[in-house]
């Protein structure tokens, strides 16, 4: 197995093919969905899950849930802090795994083109300022991660700035709800 040339790539590839596979289980999404009678610890798990495609849906409900007893600003900062875990997870695995397999995959492809666009003084900036954005919307958080890794930025500087993006985004999703509920 150590000499498994793609062997973070296929973890990848079979970790999406089983979070489809438990999407489809009403079991799951009831077990997902009895968080929202957590409060903190609930709030902190629907953080975890509100930062991946196919648990941003499922993350947002118990968010939703969870809005009804707690402060908007206290939903924030504890789901902030839970998807600073779930983006931490991407994070260190796109930026210390899956890149030392896909550069090479990449290279025998013929991928220089890319390589020289993205090491301009335009795109050296603009990376981190795109994966901020989007990690700071509800959209999911893997791209925004996975540009900030690319970025190369620090992990310590990672943590800071998803934290306040996150806690910032999920506070204003939650606040967002308050005035349109009927």
């Amino acid at each position: 197995m150590n000499h498994w040339k793609y062997k973070n790539l296929s973890f990848f590839v079979v970790s999406l093919i089983f979070a489809l596979f438990l999407s489809r289980f009403e079991q799951f999404h009831t077990l997902l969905l009895g968080l929202g009678n957590l409060g903190y610890i609930g709030a902190f798990v629907a953080g975890i899950l509100f930062v991946s495609t196919f648990t941003v849906a499922t993350g947002a409900i118990i968010l939703l849930v969870l809005a009804e007893n707690l402060s908007a600003i206290e939903l924030g900062l504890v789901a902030g802090l839970g998807s600073v875990l779930g983006d931490l997870v991407i994070f260190r695995f796109v930026k210390d795994k899956l890149l030392n397999e896909l550069i090479p995959l990449y290279k025998s492809l013929g991928g220089g083109h890319l390589t020289k666009l993205l090491h301009t003084k335009y795109f050296s900036w603009m990376l981190p300022v795109v994966g901020a954005v989007i990690i700071a919307s509800p959209l999911p958080d893997e791209v925004g991660v996975s540009l900030l890794g690319i970025a190369k930025m620090k992990t310590h500087q990672f943590i800071l700035i998803s934290f306040i993006l996150n806690a910032a985004g999920i506070f204003l999703v939650v606040t967002a709800s308050n005035f349109v509920k009927p």
